[in-house]
């Protein structure tokens, strides 16, 4: 993880974040300050940020929404007070409402982003001033510190550009906290061809499938918004195993590059996890991220134990396969 400290100082109102890339500066301020790129970051996962203005000059304003996993969103607002390019950028970061109004009751925050050559490519120091003791005490016990660094996490795999980030390195688990992983696999094709796979029923039979020797039996998709689905699986003779299934219902759709589900193992008491699914396609080949957050992290442990991230590998190396031809 590029992050290597967060402090925060009551004395000085200061949260002050440090994170080392392997990217030269130059590289860096275009993350900061093209807008499409900026939002594949900014937004903590689980709350991805979309930017709906972005005016880089002094007195400008960039104007952002971040959506949750369970439809809700926030708004966000930077107004531009200090761009030294490739150095320096400073902003006031402030809560907007639905209708892009600053929103009096939560705290605005003077943030600076300082970008540093190293040794091996650049680091980032970005201090956020607040506006008194309550409004940092606030901040963080909203999860500002351990959003900011989840959100920082993804910088890498925007600097490096997707096929150096996950070409060849298949299905990819990673832990972010007791309850978050994240599942990443590079696929060799195009954004809307990959999404159609994941929602419709001919194509989903195809590959969705697990480990050889199984088959699915029942896929049932509503992919509207409180839309349920129902998917089923059954052995092929000779293979071992008992017949299982999922249900869920649709949270958040946005085709064709996210949606957020619910999952059940049917006819069980265990709990629902909830699955995140965004597609971003770069150069011909589209990276598929799966969010998941379980209730617990015995229920993480556990179900990691049965060898998902193996059956998913399978599943993927026959969806290149569908898209392929």
């Amino acid at each position: 993880m590029p992050v290597t400290d967060v402090t925060t100082d009551p004395e000085a109102l200061t949260m002050t974040l440090v994170a080392d890339f392997a990217a030269p500066v130059d590289r860096l301020w275009v993350a900061f300050t093209d807008p499409r790129q900026l939002e594949l970051f900014w937004g903590p996962p689980g709350w991805p940020a979309t930017f709906t203005g972005f005016d880089l000059s002094i007195g400008g304003r960039a104007q952002y929404r971040m959506t949750g996993p369970r439809g809700d969103s926030a708004g966000g607002q930077w107004e531009f007070v200090a761009i030294e390019p490739p150095r320096r950028l400073e902003v006031l970061d402030s809560f907007v409402d639905d209708e892009g109004r600053v929103n009096a009751e939560m705290p605005s925050m003077r943030m600076t982003f300082e970008l540093h050559e190293t040794s091996s490519g650049s680091r980032l120091v970005s201090t956020t001033y607040f506006p008194s003791v309550e409004a940092l005490e606030q901040m963080t016990a909203m999860g500002m510190v351990e959003g900011s660094t989840l959100a920082m996490s993804q910088l890498d795999r925007v600097l490096e550009g997707l096929r150096a980030y996950a070409q060849g390195k298949g299905t990819q688990t990673e832990l972010l906290d007791d309850v978050h992983v994240r599942i990443t696999r590079l696929i060799e094709g195009p954004r809307d061809l990959v999404w159609r796979a994941h929602h419709e029923p001919d194509l989903m039979k195809q590959w969705l499938l697990g480990p050889d020797g199984w088959r699915m039996t029942v896929c049932e998709v509503d992919p509207r918004v409180g839309g349920r689905y129902r998917y089923a699986w059954a052995p092929e003779e000779g293979t071992e195993g008992e017949p299982f299934g999922f249900d869920g219902e649709t949270l958040v759709m946005e085709a064709p590059r996210r949606s957020v589900t619910t999952e059940h193992m049917t006819d069980t008491d265990f709990p629902s996890t909830l699955n995140d699914l965004s597609l971003r396609e770069e150069d011909g080949a589209t990276l598929i991220t799966v969010l998941i957050e379980y209730p617990d992290k015995d229920t993480r442990d556990m179900v990691l134990a049965t060898g998902m991230t193996d059956g998913m590998e399978t599943s993927y190396a026959r969806l290149e396969k569908v898209i392929a031809g």
